[in-house]
């Protein structure tokens, strides 16, 4: 299925465009909230924030599989930035949390 050029669909309003932006974005202000409530402290166990970050940097995983395995095919260009701004996201959350604990 080849979409032309004319035709071509918004990719950031897809889903599977928005929802690994949305959950890197959510894991990222959640290590922002939490250092700037608690400070930065060097926790023996990991906390119910650790836990959930990891299942939202692990859970975008499959997601942006699909979304790459879905568009880049059809859309190199544009699923090709789509794919870099989610990196961009998760690179931002995963920096957050190198650089604040």
């Amino acid at each position: 299925m080849n979409v032309s050029p004319m035709k071509q669909p918004s990719l950031v309003k897809q889903p599977s465009a928005l929802f690994p932006l949305a959950m890197s974005l959510a894991a990222l202000a959640m290590v922002l909230i939490h250092a700037a409530r608690l400070g930065i402290v060097h926790e023996v166990d990991e906390g119910t924030e650790a836990h959930i970050f990891q299942l939202l940097m692990a859970g975008q995983v499959p997601i942006v599989a699909f979304f790459a395995i879905k568009w880049l095919p059809l859309a190199p260009g544009p699923a090709l930035q789509i794919v870099a701004l989610q990196a961009g996201a998760a690179f931002a959350a995963f920096a957050a949390v190198f650089f604040l604990t």
